[in-house]
């Protein structure tokens, strides 16, 4: 069982840094083929490529492992759903198939202004 588990995170980590390398390259290439001729900036190196990334890990995304940003409401409003009675479930699909995300003024409603 231990050599079981050794070799899933000897495999991960190799699949981890041929993903790393593979991006590195293809954050090199870009920068190379595009930056130098529109921004007049230098060609960089491949291990210039990977600190880029490290570094833009570190400024937009932080430290912290991966989350699933804005899906934890997923389970709440499954567990929601399933406590629902039909009649509060139709209600529900009623008052929600009139929304979208420009949120229209209904114009039965007064308008505040």
């Amino acid at each position: 069982m231990k050599r079981s588990w050794l070799f899933r995170g000897l495999t991960m980590l190799a699949f981890a840094a041929a993903f790393l390398a593979a991006l590195g390259y293809v954050v090199m290439s870009l920068w190379n083929a595009v930056l130098p001729a529109v921004a007049g900036v230098h060609a960089i190196t491949f291990f210039q490529a990977v600190g880029l990334l490290v570094l833009s890990r570190i400024l937009f995304g932080g430290l912290r492992g991966r989350r699933l940003r804005g899906w934890h409401w997923r389970g709440r409003m499954q567990a929601r759903w399933q406590q629902m009675t039909p009649e509060e479930r139709e209600q529900f699909r009623s008052r929600m198939s009139g929304w979208s995300h420009c949120r229209r003024r209904d114009s039965s409603t007064p308008s505040s202004t």
